[in-house]
């Protein structure tokens, strides 16, 4: 299906000026169609240099102002992403491939960061500490970080930005986001509803550029004091090392791997549910959703009797299409990744009883897969080991929660988990004995602005979300008075 567009043709944004009007541009294309949907300029390091030297300029007044007045900001940035939230989820639509009906939960979900920031910006309190003598006091005050870079993904191309973006900005810091190629158009309209709302010039920018040169440019640079980076572990190792040379403050979300636990006294329509809501949104391009799952032998063959009916049920297509629940993934090389794990997980013995093939339109070969579930899950197949991203249900059968808890944990990652039961006793101490930073109870779906959101081991460093969230952009001031 051709959805016939106008195309978007969208530039980068410095010091509240688009820039890039007589640069090279690239096509931004839909996955589901292969049509081209719009361009963006191709920045340069001299345009990521320009960036910093404007965002630092800013932040020396932005930093100065009262919470209540950056408050006021945000609220306004706020409404002016909710005025929008039907383009700007089209958008995400078009170039992402996510169902309408994500897109649009994605933007209220990107719009919640900036409300909830909003709001806990004006709640940075500092401390007094009672002192050893009369003659001393001591106070604690927490400052902003000062120029903040930021590197965004394309899997929730509105979200990733304002949940970095509002925290920040809240804490009196200001802005740099380079926004993945893949889908640089719903960013420019984030920057389009910051104009919009009146952060002043230079509080905010955004620069499509390539990896390596704003890479570069960031880790060379002394006026940028952090670096907050969603993103593959491998990705994130590499801008670990660059950033230790001037020691930067960093913030990584990284890849997952993330199990699902479904133990004989779940509730199986809550399990099936849950496992529904985790697995399947954007066809499974998400760094929490469910990998790889562990179901206890009492109930395996019901739940999975059940699962199986949800599964096929699941119609796939173009996002803009009312009725669809799976898009398409993003790019040959996504597809050609779960195409590799289906395959290798079939030679190691899995049985494939849904799906477990591409999916072609218009008797032509294309970036969406059936949505697919797999049996006889076995530790040595790829899709145990690695992250799939994409609709793939993969089974193990377990027969103890002790067994199922050693193979969760069994992963150098540590993002997301989730667990099925009951009884309360055991629930708590499985969420113990996890070695995850989120964690789904009897739950699939556990994102929320108000909450921090973050991993442990090789899934990254710091939280987002939350209290935690803006903690990752202040400096905690120690203050010594001599009376």
């Amino acid at each position: 299906m051709k959805t016939n567009v106008e195309q978007l043709n969208l530039l980068n944004y410095i010091a509240g000026e688009w820039q890039g009007f007589s640069s090279e541009a690239f096509e931004v294309t839909n996955p589901a169609t292969n049509e081209v949907v719009g361009t963006m300029p191709i920045g340069t390091k001299e345009d990521v240099l320009a960036a910093i030297e404007e965002a630092q300029t800013a932040f020396q007044e932005w930093k100065d102002l009262s919470a209540e007045k950056r408050s006021n900001y945000l609220e306004t940035f706020y409404q002016k992403i909710i005025e929008r939230k039907d383009e700007i989820a089209r958008i995400i639509t078009l170039e992402n491939g996510k169902p309408l009906k994500e897109a649009t939960g994605e933007v209220l979900y990107a719009a919640s960061f900036v409300k909830w920031y909003a709001e806990e910006g004006k709640r940075v309190y500092g401390k007094t500490i009672p002192s050893k003598g009369a003659d001393q006091r001591i106070q604690v005050i927490k400052q902003p970080v000062g120029v903040v870079a930021a590197i965004t993904p394309w899997n929730f191309p509105a979200a990733m930005i304002t949940r970095k973006l509002a925290p920040a900005l809240a804490a009196g810091c200001t802005f740099i986001v380079k926004p993945p190629k893949e889908t640089p158009l719903t960013a420019a309209k984030l920057m389009e509803c910051a104009a919009d709302a009146g952060i002043p010039p230079g509080v905010v920018n955004m620069v499509v550029t390539q990896d390596k040169d704003f890479s570069d440019t960031i880790k060379n640079s002394e006026e940028v004091r952090k670096l907050t980076f969603t993103g593959s572990t491998e990705v994130g190792r590499l801008l670990m090392k660059q950033s230790a040379e001037q020691i930067k403050n960093i913030s990584l979300e990284l890849g997952g791997q993330a199990p699902l636990i479904v133990l004989d006294d779940a509730d199986l329509e809550k399990a099936v549910e849950g496992t529904m809501a985790s697995k399947f949104r954007n066809a499974g391009q998400t760094c929490i959703c469910a990998n790889r799952l562990y179901v206890q032998s009492g109930i395996y063959g019901e739940f999975v009797s059940k699962l199986r009916e949800r599964i096929e049920e699941l119609k796939v297509g173009n996002g803009l299409i009312e009725d669809v629940d799976i898009g398409p993934l993003i790019n040959q090389q996504g597809y050609n990744k779960v195409v590799r794990h289906v395959e290798d997980a079939v030679e190691k013995g899995a049985e494939t009883v849904v799906g477990g093939k591409g999916y072609q339109v218009n008797d032509q070969d294309s970036l969406f897969y059936e949505p697919t579930l797999l049996l006889g899950a076995k530790e040595n197949m790829l899709c145990m080991k690695e992250e799939t991203f994409g609709p793939v249900v993969p089974i193990q059968m377990i027969e103890s929660e002790e067994e199922a808890i050693r193979l969760a944990n069994d992963t150098p990652f540590g993002l997301a988990a989730y667990y099925f039961t009951e009884n309360m006793s055991r629930g708590t101490k499985i969420a113990e004995s996890l070695d995850y930073g989120i964690i789904g109870w009897n739950h699939g779906a556990p994102s929320a602005a108000q909450a921090p959101f973050g991993g442990m081991k090789q899934s990254g460093l710091g939280r987002e979300g939350g209290e935690e969230g803006i903690e990752a952009f202040l400096e905690t001031k120690y203050l010594s008075i001599g009376m």
